[in-house]
């Protein structure tokens, strides 16, 4: 078993950053395949960005690319998302997955946090 917990979120001013970390224990963090994912009101949940269980792939969904960052610390057990240029379509409720595969399906994930709110005003 595998417990997340995910922090950070708020509300920001779009163009703004916010900085989500997600703690990890129970079975060690660097088993296990890292995603960020996000559902917003009335939308599907929706693939943030994924991060193998080293660090060294990553892989981003189009809309964040050159805005997020996924990073991990092994040794603390902790994945991060580093948001910047936020947009009011980024407001969701983000959540940290865990799973043995690098992957950009959700259904590839066995662990989920219980989300963070994100609100980016306009």
């Amino acid at each position: 078993q595998v417990q997340l917990v995910e922090s950070g979120g708020g509300l920001v001013q779009a163009g703004g950053s916010l900085r989500l970390p997600c703690a990890a224990s129970g079975r060690t963090a660097s088993s296990n395949a890292m995603g960020w994912f996000r559902k917003a009101p009335g939308k599907e949940r929706e693939l943030v960005a994924a991060i193998s269980r080293r660090g060294g792939n990553t892989y981003y969904a189009v809309s964040m690319r050159g805005r997020f960052t996924i990073s991990r610390d092994n040794a603390k057990n902790t994945v991060f998302l580093q948001m910047n240029s936020l947009k009011p379509e980024d407001t969701a409720v983000y959540y940290c997955a865990a799973g043995l595969d690098y992957s950009s399906s959700a259904r590839d994930y066995d662990y989920w946090g219980q989300g963070t709110q994100v609100t980016v005003s306009s």
